[in-house]
């Protein structure tokens, strides 16, 4: 991936920063993007410590405007984009169908489902532009299943399932792959909210055991994005312990 460059959204911490460690690694050039801008910039220094290349561009994946920008800048400055991995997202509050607050569910949507959709229409016209590549986008084992109390975090990811399908089918002789993720529930920033006794009650719903680790979505998302998954288009591959399979 040496000279090739990559956007990764949300890569301030948990996945995203798994994401970037993982393409830094392999030499590519790595957009950190997120609306954290402390968290993100430590990600960028983690990086060039390890003399990989990086850069920090602030946005917002709920607003189209700076996905827009986002891409412009990362093609001004390293002179083209061949992947992209829209991987910001928030979990929403937690709730009943009819109990759900619609502020909610208008914020889950416009960051979790609008975001990865104004991700890939500003970034396929980019990617065909420098002769084809792939994009990720991070879907959830919840993209696939049902969960109580989480209807607007469900709805947004099986619709990010359908969207990279369709996306897919759209490009797939243009030379842009696009392929999505579902974790499972993973060792991240978001589960240190929940007590232990909520924890063994995630493990045990994983038949490995355990919770999974950043590193490895991020390996299956390095790997959608590699020349090794050349065949490898308009799929949902979940990263979760076995627990789809039940």
């Amino acid at each position: 991936m040496k000279n090739k460059t990559v956007i990764i959204t949300g890569a301030g911490s948990g996945l995203g920063k798994a994401i970037a460690l993982r393409f830094a690694k392999e030499h590519a050039n790595v957009v950190v993007s997120d609306i954290d801008e402390e968290n993100a910039k430590k990600v960028v220094s983690e990086i060039e410590k390890n003399k990989g290349t990086a850069t920090f561009i602030k946005a917002d994946t709920s607003n189209p405007k700076d996905c827009e920008s986002l891409v412009k800048q990362t093609v001004s400055k390293y002179g083209s984009l061949h992947y992209a991995v829209n991987n910001a997202g928030i979990g929403g509050e937690m709730a009943k169908t009819a109990d759900y607050p619609l502020d909610s569910w208008e914020k889950v949507i416009a960051i979790n489902l609008s975001g990865v959709l104004y991700g890939c229409k500003f970034q396929i016209p980019e990617i065909i532009k420098s002769g084809g590549g792939a994009i990720v986008n991070m879907a959830s084992i919840l993209g696939s299943v049902g969960s109580a109390n989480s209807v607007a975090y469900v709805a947004a990811k099986h619709g990010v399932v359908g969207l990279t399908k369709t996306a897919a089918l759209e490009y797939a002789t243009e030379n842009v792959r696009i392929n999505s993720v579902g974790p499972g529930y993973i060792k991240t920033p978001l589960l240190d909210q929940i007590d232990e006794e909520q924890k063994e009650q995630l493990v045990a719903l994983h038949p490995v055991g355990r919770l999974g680790k950043p590193e490895e979505v991020a390996n299956m998302v390095f790997w959608l994005c590699s020349d090794e998954a050349s065949f490898v288009t308009g799929s949902y591959y979940t990263v979760d312990g076995g627990y789809t399979a039940q």
